[in-house]
C-alpha cells in the first residue's frame, strides 16, 4: 500500500507527515473511532466513488451509535473526500474516512466537549487478497467467535469491533489460510474478518442474516442486488458450519476484498477448487460497473471531476 502525499484532516487538506493526534486520544485508549473503506475506480467516465453517499451514511449511523458528533455535514463529507482525490490526482484509491475521539480526559467516559478529529486517508491498494480474487482463497472456521447480540453494535464500523476481526486473522495467518471465518455464539455461520460471506448450494443463494453478529456491508448489499439483475435470488438465513462443506461455490464480500472465490475451507475442497459459474458470473457483473460493460442503473458511481460537484465543493 502507497499512501498518498496529502490528507483531509479536520477540515483542510495537508501532508500526510502533518496528520498527527496525540498519544492520550480517546480512541487511541478505549477504540472510540467509527471509520468507513471505500474504494475509487478508474473508469471510462474517469476516477469514480463506488457508492460514496451510502459509506458516508453508514458513517454517520456509526457515530450516531456511539454517541460522536461528526461536526461536518453528509455532504461535507462527500465533498471533501471528491476534493481529496482530485487534489492527489489519483485515477484509483482505497479510501479511509476516519471520526475519533481525540486528546480529552483518560476516562472511559469521554469529557464533556471533548475534541473530535475527522480525517480522510487516500491509498493505492490493489486486491486485498491477491490473487485469490482470481484463483480463490484457502480459509478456515476460527475458534473465536463473535460477540453476542447486544454486547456492541456490529452494524457500528467502529474501530474497537475490529480487535475481534484481529483475532480471528492472526489465527488464519498462522494456519497458513488466507481469511478466517468466524462463527456466531449459536455456532452458526457469521462472517469473515473483514468480509461477508455468501454459500451456493443447489442452485440457491445463501448468505447470513444481519441479525448474525456481521457488518451489514454495501458490497453485500451491491452483490445482492447485481444478483437479482441476474435472476438470481438470493435468501438470507441462518447456517450450521457444515453448510461450508456442502457447498457448490463460497465467495466472500468486503470494500477492500470486493468479490472474493472461496476455493477451500478447512483444508476441505469447495467443489472441484475453482471459482464456480455463479461467483464468475457476479465478479463480471461488478467488475463490469466500472469498465462500462455493466450499466448504473442505480447510481452508484460519483465521477471525481463532474463540473457541478466541483463546484458544490468550492
Amino acid at each position: 500500500m502507497n499512501h498518498a502525499p496529502l490528507i483531509w484532516h479536520n477540515g483542510r487538506l495537508k501532508p500526510w507527515a502533518e496528520a498527527t493526534v496525540h498519544v492520550s486520544a480517546h480512541a487511541l485508549h478505549y477504540g472510540s473511532s467509527v471509520f468507513e473503506g471505500e474504494r475509487v475506480y478508474s473508469t471510462p467516465r474517469g476516477p469514480c466513488y463506488f457508492r460514496l453517499e451510502d459509506h458516508t451514511r453508514r458513517l454517520f449511523e456509526s457515530a450516531r451509535m456511539y454517541e460522536i458528533d461528526i461536526g461536518y455535514g453528509e455532504d461535507e463529507i462527500n465533498a471533501a473526500c471528491l476534493e481529496l482525490i482530485r487534489a492527489n490526482g489519483l485515477d484509483s484509491a482505497y479510501v479511509r474516512p476516519i471520526v475519533f475521539r481525540g486528546a480529552g480526559g483518560l476516562g472511559v467516559l469521554p469529557a464533556e466537549g471533548s475534541p473530535v478529529d475527522v480525517s480522510i486517508l487516500a491509498l493505492n491498494w490493489g486486491a486485498y487478497h491477491g490473487e485469490a480474487r482470481e484463483h480463490g482463497a484457502d480459509v478456515c472456521v476460527s475458534s473465536w467467535n463473535r460477540p453476542a447480540p447486544n454486547t456492541f453494535p456490529s452494524w457500528a464500523k467502529a474501530g474497537g469491533n475490529y480487535l475481534s476481526s484481529q483475532l480471528i486473522a492472526f489465527e488464519a495467518r498462522r494456519g497458513g489460510y488466507a481469511e478466517g471465518i468466524a462463527l456466531g455464539t449459536n455456532g452458526l455461520l457469521s462472517e469473515g474478518a473483514g468480509e461477508n460471506l455468501f454459500v451456493l448450494r443447489k442452485g440457491r443463494l445463501l448468505t447470513p442474516p444481519t441479525s448474525a453478529g456481521i457488518l451489514s456491508g454495501i458490497t453485500r448489499d451491491s452483490v445482492i442486488a447485481l444478483a437479482g439483475d441476474l435472476g438470481i435470488a438470493v435468501e438470507e438465513r441462518d447456517l450450521p458450519r457444515e453448510a461450508l462443506y456442502a457447498a457448490d461455490e463460497i465467495f466472500m464480500t468486503g470494500t477492500a476484498a470486493e468479490i472474493t472465490p472461496v476455493r477451500s475451507v478447512d483444508r476441505k475442497p469447495v467443489a472441484d477448487g475453482k471459482p464456480g459459474p455463479i461467483t464468475r458470473a457476479l465478479q463480471d457483473t461488478f467488475f463490469g460497473l466500472f469498465e462500462g460493460r455493466t450499466p448504473d442503473r442505480r447510481g452508484w458511481l460519483t465521477p471525481v471531476h463532474d463540473e457541478a460537484l466541483a463546484r458544490a465543493a468550492a
